[in-house]
């Protein structure tokens, strides 16, 4: 058996090695950054490999990182001993036959699972957090089951019995009547507590009449704030001191998901820039249907998404488990869609927002 040569790893400069000019292998930005990010995490584990003349075979792309990084030297291996068509065909053979390998995805799914129990950034291997989602996908997830957004039946003849301060303890679930610009109401929902997630839905300073209700059987009484009778001025002052209170008490790094219409995101992004510093993203509910409208019928709700604090937010462990797609566009159905229990929806609320919506908002993602 002929004996291996053993090979010598060696540091050399960074602006002493030459990529090949040659090289098929292409390195978008993006997957620059997820080497770079693979880096500052583990270390530069895996030497280049270079030829006598310190021109690259194999590691073009961590060659590249370390440019961005600003790294002075790099571990390398100088492969000196084969011929030139036989490197020629290293630089090919090394990255195909890596993409003709395949995954065991039982395998890959429980691997990933300890990963994002140990809160670890599991998008450094490679893997977009969409492509974990998808190789989670449990088709029997109860938050896709539209049964989930079936009310219970209720007798409207009867008058409502919830007097402003009330609080009901639903189980795990706290629900308070109250007034969301007063410190006192959020000192009566969270007792102490601080919340870990924000999703609001407040008014949008519009006049149900005529821009959420039109001319169907449901009918709904005008909220008792902001609903068409504020100025721009006004309004932001509303918002700001709402998202205040949303800001004191919940925890430095929560994320906050802030349901607005279009006509209006001047003024909630003039009330949150000053608490929160700047937009996290902006997430798209595409609807089904579009609703009321003139010179466009809008078929989209707006769910700005800010930060709170500096903190790293939570990474949830149902991440990736749900099926859900990371995607800032979500498509689900309006409430002026027609489906059933789609009259008992819109008697309960103008603008119900399905269970399965919020599930998904419910689990932060990096």
């Amino acid at each position: 058996i002929e004996t291996v040569k053993p090979l010598q790893v060696t540091m050399r400069r960074v602006d002493k090695l030459t990529l090949y000019e040659q090289n098929a292998r292409t390195h978008s930005p993006k997957q620059i950054r997820q080497i770079v990010d693979s880096i500052e995490e583990l270390g530069f584990l895996e030497p280049i490999l270079v030829d006598a003349k310190g021109v690259t075979i194999a590691g073009h792309g961590r060659v590249k990182a370390a440019e961005l990084l600003g790294m002075v030297a790099v571990p390398t291996i100088c492969i000196d001993h084969l011929k030139p068509a036989q490197v020629k065909a290293y630089r090919i053979t090394t990255n195909r036959l890596a993409e003709l390998a395949g995954w065991d995805e039982d395998i890959l799914r429980i691997e990933f699972g300890d990963l994002i129990e140990c809160d670890f950034d599991v998008e450094i291997t490679g893997f977009d957090t969409a492509d974990i989602d998808v190789l989670f996908q449990d088709p029997d997830d109860p938050d896709s089951d539209p049964a989930a957004d079936q009310l219970p039946e209720t007798d409207p003849a009867q008058p409502p019995v919830t007097q402003t301060g009330d609080l009901w303890m639903l189980d795990s679930h706290h629900l308070l009547c109250g007034d969301a610009t007063t410190e006192t109401a959020f000192e009566a929902l969270m007792a102490g507590q601080l919340a870990q997630m924000v999703i609001t839905d407040a008014p949008y300073n519009l006049a149900i009449d005529g821009n959420v209700c039109g001319s169907g059987a449901i009918k709904h009484d005008e909220f008792i704030m902001a609903s068409g009778e504020m100025s721009k001025e006004e309004y932001t002052v509303f918002k700001g001191t709402t998202i205040g209170h949303l800001v004191a008490y919940s925890i430095d790094g929560s994320i906050h998901y802030l349901f607005m219409d279009w006509r209006h995101l001047p003024e909630l992004y003039a009330a949150a820039l000053p608490h929160y510093g700047r937009p996290k993203n902006l997430i798209v509910w595409n609807k089904d249907n579009a609703g009321m409208g003139t010179f466009y019928r809008s078929k989209h709700e707006l769910i700005p998404v800010f930060k709170n604090g500096t903190a790293k937010h939570i990474n949830n462990f149902e991440l990736g488990q749900k099926g859900r797609y990371r995607s800032n566009v979500w498509n689900y159905p309006g409430q002026n869609s027609f489906h059933k229990g789609r009259l008992e929806e819109l008697a309960m609320h103008p603008t119900v927002k399905p269970v399965a919506l919020i599930a998904d908002a419910s689990i932060p993602h990096r």
